[in-house]
């Protein structure tokens, strides 16, 4: 397998396995019969953080984008290469894309198997779609969008100091404990107002997820939502890569 395969199929599994304990802590916490049922959002912030953490190690032949934003703020930031050496072009990003998008789509298909009794079972089509996807606090999609600009900029931002710590080029560069700390802490601190996607693979992925899979009384999927946890993501990581230079200085 060449480089391209080994970096599509790590972000695959990597993406996966992120979507499935993440998206599973919520189905724990949300849906009806569960043990977890009642956990909470910090149950759930913990949740997505460790989540992270299993999806690093998994995807650390690729370097462990796991998100778009991340392997478009890499670009911004001027790197020539990604974690895995590939070079940065065209066919090298939309693979990477392609195949976070794929995993989140995989991931959520297999926490709704996971659940499937339960999901048949919870009344709330509301409960069914948090699952799969994020949603507002309070729906307001100018301010949503700036919430998601903000939580994506400081996962980029410092994703990519580390990298410059170490070996650039995607989560694994940063270590699996300290992202895991991270997206723990970026949930804890501005997750509030529209549950934190911070990743447009992670909620548009299990929304596609949402809209295919055959859930009893599941409701609509809130396409009117699904642009802001995608657009927001792009472009905080695409201004945290842009600024890095000036605010990340690098010596010698």
């Amino acid at each position: 397998m060449d480089n391209l395969g080994v970096v599509f199929m790590s972000e695959v599994v990597g993406t996966a396995i992120l979507v499935l304990l993440g998206c599973g802590v919520v189905a724990n916490v949300a849906l009806a019969k569960n043990k977890g049922v009642g956990g909470g959002f910090l149950m759930v912030t913990i949740g997505w953080g460790l989540a992270v953490y299993a999806g690093v190690i998994a995807a650390y032949n690729s370097g462990a984008h796991l998100n778009p934003a991340v392997t478009l703020g890499l670009i911004a930031s001027g790197t020539d290469t990604f974690g895995s050496g590939v070079p940065v072009n065209v066919v090298s990003t939309l693979t990477y894309i392609g195949a976070q998008m794929l995993g989140a789509i995989l991931g959520a298909v297999v926490v709704w198997l996971a659940y499937k009794p339960h999901f048949d079972q919870e009344p709330d089509a509301a409960n069914k779609l948090g699952v799969f996807s994020t949603g507002p606090a309070i729906r307001s999609y100018g301010w949503n969008l700036v919430t998601e600009i903000i939580g994506t900029f400081v996962l980029v931002f410092v994703v990519i100091g580390f990298g410059r710590n170490g070996e650039a080029g995607g989560l694994a560069a940063l270590g699996a404990l300290p992202v895991a700390l991270l997206v723990i802490a970026i949930g804890a601190s501005l997750g509030g107002p529209t549950g934190y996607a911070i990743n447009p693979a992670r909620d548009l992925g299990p929304r596609i997820a949402h809209f295919l899979l055959p859930i009893k009384g599941k409701g609509g999927s809130d396409w009117s939502y699904s642009w802001v946890p995608v657009l927001g993501p792009i472009i905080g990581g695409v201004l945290a890569g842009a600024s890095s230079g000036v605010l990340l200085p690098v010596l010698g």
